[in-house]
């Protein structure tokens, strides 16, 4: 059922106009995220036909948003701030200027802060500049 399996699995979110935030896929799972839960309860009937289904709650995105941020070799310097952050999923290539991270909603603030941290104090502010 690989063939033709993602635009059915959008096309459930189309029909109630609910907008996918974050995704990635493999092979065997689609991991997804949405801001709008209204129409969740549908949407999980629906998508029950096509496979198992989990639902995770308490979640936040965060974007650290820079020009030409994926193409700066320095960028991966960030993920080392977060090594003791469960991050959940990670969108990095969707613009040259944005990297996504998505953390459960407690590591909000740790993890705002491990960036600030990284990003805007002086004595780290060249170490990814």
């Amino acid at each position: 059922m690989a063939h033709g399996f993602l635009k059915k699995i959008f096309e459930v979110f189309d029909a109630h106009e609910t907008a996918i935030d974050m995704i990635t896929t493999s092979e065997i799972a689609i991991s997804l995220t949405i801001d709008d839960t209204k129409n969740l309860d549908a949407i999980l009937k629906n998508l029950k036909a096509y496979g198992e289904i989990t639902v995770e709650t308490e979640h936040t995105i965060i974007c650290v948003v820079g020009e030409g941020l994926i193409e700066d070799k320095n960028t991966a310097k960030l993920f080392e701030v977060l090594q003791e952050i469960p991050v959940r999923m990670i969108s990095y290539g969707g613009s040259i200027n944005n990297v996504s991270l998505l953390v459960a909603t407690e590591n909000k603030v740790a993890t705002l802060r491990a960036l600030h941290s990284k990003l805007f104090t002086r004595e780290n502010h060249s170490a990814i500049a």
